[in-house]
Parts: C-alpha cells; sequence; structure tokens
C-alpha cells in the first residue's frame, strides 16, 4: 500500500464509516506548510486502530498524502484525515481482509490557531450528555452524533461553546476541545477513561507542563468545581489554547496560564 491514492474515489454506500461510524478521524492543524503534532496525531490513530482492529496503511504513505492535500492551502489551514473500515455487506460483522478506506480534506481554519488575544469564550452547561463507554473512551472514533447535538444546543442558546457532562454528572469536554480549571494554583483537567477523546493539544501541554514542574491534577471534575475555579480555558489542536471568558454567567478574567502555554506552544 505505498502507492496509496487517497480520496481519489466516490465514498461507496456501504462503507463502514457510512453506514455504522466505523472508522477513526484526526483533524491537524497546518502551519507554513507543515502539519503540527503530527507524531502525536499519529500515536492517537494508532492507538485507535488498535482497539478497533482496523490495519492502517503506512505511516509514510498516510504522510505523503496529508502534504500532497495541503500544497493547494492557505499558509495556516487544516487537514482532515479519515480512516473507515471500508466496504462491508449487511451486518455488523467485518471482513478481517478488506482493505480500510482513506480520505484526506484541506481548507482554511475558521479561526486562526494560537492568537493569544483572541476573544474569549463564552461557554453554557449542555443537557446533552456523554455515554461512558471506556472501549472507545480517549480516541477519535467517527461516532460523533452526541457532539452534533451538543453543538445544536449551543447554536440555539447562542453560545461559543459548551461544557458536556457523561451520565454521571462529571465534565468530559466541550462538543470539541478538552477543557482545564485552575484551582487553587493547580491545573485540573478531566479523567478521559470513560468518555472523551484524548486531544493531542491536550497530551502536549500536560508534558511540558510536567517539564516545567507545573502542578496538575487529571481527575474527575464536576460542574462546581468549575465555578471555584480562578481560570478556565480550552484546547485542541487546530486552535490551539483559549481562554474562557464566562461560564454560566461567571467571569474568568486572569488568561496567566493561557500566555504561558501560547509562550510554549511557540516553540513547538
Amino acid at each position: 500500500m505505498s502507492d496509496l491514492e487517497v480520496g481519489t474515489h466516490p465514498l461507496e454506500p456501504l462503507d463502514r464509516g457510512l453506514e455504522f461510524g466505523d472508522g477513526l478521524f484526526e483533524t491537524m492543524a497546518v502551519v507554513e506548510g507543515r502539519l503540527r503534532l503530527f507524531d502525536r496525531h499519529w500515536a492517537r490513530l494508532t492507538r485507535g486502530a488498535e482497539r478497533l482492529g482496523l490495519v492502517l496503511p503506512p505511516r509514510q504513505a498516510i504522510e505523503r498524502s496529508l502534504l500532497n492535500a495541503i500544497e493547494r492551502t492557505d499558509a495556516v489551514s487544516v487537514v482532515k484525515l479519515v480512516v473507515t473500515r471500508g466496504r462491508g455487506g449487511r451486518g455488523y460483522g467485518a471482513d478481517p481482509g478488506a482493505p480500510v478506506s482513506v480520505f484526506v480534506h484541506a481548507g482554511p481554519a475558521r479561526r486562526p490557531p494560537w492568537v493569544l488575544d483572541a476573544p474569549g469564550l463564552r461557554l453554557g452547561l449542555l443537557t446533552v450528555r456523554l455515554a461512558q463507554q471506556p472501549l472507545l473512551a480517549g480516541i477519535k472514533h467517527l461516532n460523533r452524533l452526541e457532539q452534533v447535538l451538543g453543538r445544536r444546543e449551543v447554536d440555539v442558546r447562542g453560545l461559543d461553546d459548551g461544557i458536556m457532562l457523561d451520565t454521571s454528572g462529571r465534565v468530559v469536554c466541550t462538543t470539541h476541545a478538552n477543557v482545564y480549571a485552575v484551582i487553587d494554583g493547580v491545573i485540573v483537567t478531566p479523567e478521559l477513561t470513560r468518555a472523551g477523546v484524548e486531544g493531542v493539544m491536550r497530551a502536549a501541554l500536560l508534558e511540558s507542563w510536567a517539564g516545567m514542574g507545573q502542578r496538575v491534577e487529571i481527575r474527575d471534575v464536576y460542574p462546581t468545581d468549575l465555578a471555584q475555579a480562578s481560570q478556565l480555558f480550552v484546547s485542541n489542536a487546530v486552535m490551539g489554547v483559549v481562554a474562557v471568558d464566562t461560564f454560566e454567567g461567571r467571569a474568568y478574567s486572569d488568561r496567566s496560564v493561557v500566555a504561558a502555554a501560547h509562550r510554549e506552544i511557540g516553540r513547538w
């Protein structure tokens, strides 16, 4: 599969990604023609493939296809990689020998990444909750209807985004980003072993903070914890780290941790 042709064939009506959400995706930032955090994206994609039992094409073939796709985009852009289990027949059972399907789409970023003085976000607590499924937690699988419903609620309420809880009432994420709160000088971020996505930006930040000796706790977080926080912010691979201005009417004016994160990201 070294001569991988990506996205040159139409999506089959019986593709298992379309039928069942049987696949994975990665959304990557491209800055000055370079894929940011690609090693981390590839590592998460590999973990997801192992979890779902997918056989990925070689990394070199995937990376070459991504770079080919971004040659015609702006200096700052986004590229999305989708890998499905490929064509299947009726029923949930899959042919273990069937080749995967790979699709790539590149385009401009909606919001320029890593802009420190960008407006902070207005968040609310969403009523849509995330199911708890440890087998799918952490990976970027194609089943995103919960996020679709959450985004619809965000739009109806006129918010920038919303905090999503799991079915036990624990904070997990926003509709498309990981969440962090600074409580008594400690950066706190939710445990993601039951639901949610282990973001590549989150992983990079956690590694950076550990190297700087910054106190960080990965633990169960509840909405009441966010009400006690002095700072609230979110991250994902495309927009970087973004401060939260308000959450359910509470204002957060301190951006010191976000500013430090931006300085660190600038060296990556």
